[in-house]
């Protein structure tokens, strides 16, 4: 990695940071968190680290959350995407987008996967932008701040992380799943069942 320089490294770790919103399953974390164990190692600045991955990961959730308020809706009404979700679960949706989206933009920003499609789902119920942005780039900065940290914190301490970030993504992964379970519940019951 020392052969690519300093700058192309902060460019790579920026765009793998902001890859995980157009790409659920390349995770940003790995990146951030990369980014800050080779800042305790090598030639990296912490605060550079931060920096550019939180900018790449904000700017590419907010890009998605444009294409999802401009292209999403007609996405969902034609096509194969009418499949996915009908009128009514668009409509419910936007209900709860408009009573608790602020704070469920920002919770979700902390959990694995979910976090990437909020922003997109955000935009298709056409919230407004500070609405989605603020709690976006607030919950990012603490949760990539603390990976940041983590990861130079690893540069010396590689065995006892290990540990921690194993029960943390437990958590985190669990957390996921039942929010991911209950999601698809939700899809199922308010698809086939027309008058609840």
């Amino acid at each position: 990695m020392e052969r690519l320089g300093t700058p192309t490294l902060y460019f790579l770790l920026g765009v793998g940071s902001a890859l995980e919103n157009v790409v659920p399953a390349i995770p940003a974390d790995t990146f951030v968190a990369l980014g800050g164990f080779l800042s305790s190692v090598g030639e990296l600045s912490i605060g550079w680290v931060f920096l550019v991955t939180w900018l790449f990961n904000v700017t590419s959730a907010l890009v998605m959350y444009r294409l999802g308020y401009w292209r999403g809706r007609a996405f969902f009404e034609t096509g194969w995407g009418r499949h996915l979700l009908n009128p009514r679960q668009l409509e419910r949706m936007s209900g709860f987008y408009d009573r608790w989206g602020t704070p469920a933009i920002f919770v979700t920003r902390f959990l694995p996967g979910i976090r990437s499609v909020v922003p997109v789902f955000a935009g298709v119920t056409h919230q407004g932008w500070l609405p989605v942005a603020l709690p976006i780039a607030a919950a990012s900065a603490i949760w990539y701040g603390g990976l940041v940290w983590l990861g130079a914190w690893a540069g010396n301490n590689l065995p006892r992380l290990r540990g921690l970030l194993e029960g943390i993504n437990i958590g985190l992964g669990a957390t996921a799943a039942v929010l991911g379970l209950a999601l698809v519940a939700w899809w199922w019951r308010t698809r086939h069942h027309p008058h609840e």
